[in-house]
């Protein structure tokens, strides 16, 4: 492995990644247009240079991104800790989300399609992709930890869960990760969720480190977009509209601390300043130039003047999804 980027456990569970994984939604939908073969050479590239961590979803282009991530890492799986998610419900014949489904006969159900998709024997991390209101959580951390007893799931993760979901999941079962938004300018967790996963012992996965682009300080405009890409057309408010406006405003002050550091980006410091609070980033991308840049993060080295700088960026402006910023880490409407 690279020596900038070095292996961490995921809090106490005894599982071990690499400091910085790499989010795969984007190589299926969502953020416009997409090549396999590049996706494939990009996480081909990523395991070269040390990144061990990948991450994807069942729900992730209909079960093509499972498919793309499994057949990129079937020769190197032993050098691979590979993250998937389940619950995420997609009606096929409207192409929209169909609600959420965590009983246990589907998780036994969506493990299996899972595997099967990813040509693997067995997930190293499996997620509860959102927390079903109508399954008690006892019943479906059950479930996956018969997942477990069988030999197809390794470890146990949770996304976006609240504080007494994640209390109730890890008295089932140790949960070994917390996968939940949390960036410069998104920093709920910090009140009651990233204390009770010090206090438990489970590792924290921020998804959308970069505010999906925003902090990066390349988007200002939807005209800076493609025109397929879901911040341009609603999809994610804070990304897009009047909100990107005054959010890539915010970004100015990243790119501002980034300037003091010869040869650094605003990417690199989001990412700095996330791994600087003890938590394994999963920037996604789609491009090698960028995979490396991401990965140059893990040499920064922040300054207390560059984190207390970067405290004035503040709470982004607008909601996280269309119908609500959904403030109390309850199951939003639409999957990242």
């Amino acid at each position: 492995m690279s020596a900038a980027l070095p292996t961490v456990e995921l809090g106490r569970s005894g599982l071990h990644v690499s400091a910085l994984g790499l989010g795969c939604m984007g190589m299926s939908e969502w953020y416009g247009p997409a090549d396999d073969a590049e996706s494939t050479a990009t996480i081909h590239r990523a395991l070269e240079l040390g990144v061990t961590f990948i991450d994807s979803a069942d729900v992730y282009g209909r079960g093509h991104n499972e498919r793309l991530v499994g057949n990129a890492i079937r020769d190197r799986r032993d050098g691979v800790v590979l993250a998937t998610k389940f619950g995420n419900v997609r009606d096929e014949a409207a192409g929209k989300f169909g609600g959420l489904d965590s009983s246990p006969a589907y998780v036994q159900q969506a493990c299996e399609a899972s595997l099967q998709r990813l040509g693997l024997d067995h997930i190293d991390l499996y997620y509860q992709h959102r927390v079903d209101p109508n399954t008690p959580i006892e019943e479906t951390v059950g479930a996956m930890a018969e997942l477990v007893r069988q030999g197809k799931v390794r470890h146990l993760g949770l996304s976006e869960a609240r504080p007494e979901d994640i209390r109730r999941a890890h008295a089932v079962h140790p949960i070994a990760a917390l996968q939940s938004e949390y960036a410069l300018f998104e920093r709920g967790v910090e009140a009651d969720v990233l204390p009770l996963c010090h206090e438990l012992g489970i590792g924290f996965v921020p998804f959308s480190p970069l505010g999906r682009g925003v902090l990066t300080g390349r988007f200002k405009s939807d005209a800076d977009y493609a025109a397929t890409d879901g911040r341009a057309t609603g999809r994610y408010p804070r990304a897009g509209g009047d909100a990107l406006v005054e959010n890539a405003r915010k970004a100015e002050i990243v790119a501002e601390v980034a300037a003091r550091h010869p040869g650094a980006t605003a990417a690199q410091v989001a990412l700095a300043w996330l791994l600087a609070q003890g938590t394994v980033p999963i920037p996604g991308t789609r491009n090698q130039g960028r995979l490396a840049e991401n990965i140059g993060s893990a040499t920064l080295r922040l300054t207390p003047e560059d984190m207390a700088r970067l405290d004035d960026v503040g709470q982004a402006a607008g909601d996280r999804y269309p119908g609500g910023r959904n403030p109390d880490w309850v199951s939003p409407p639409l999957s990242r």
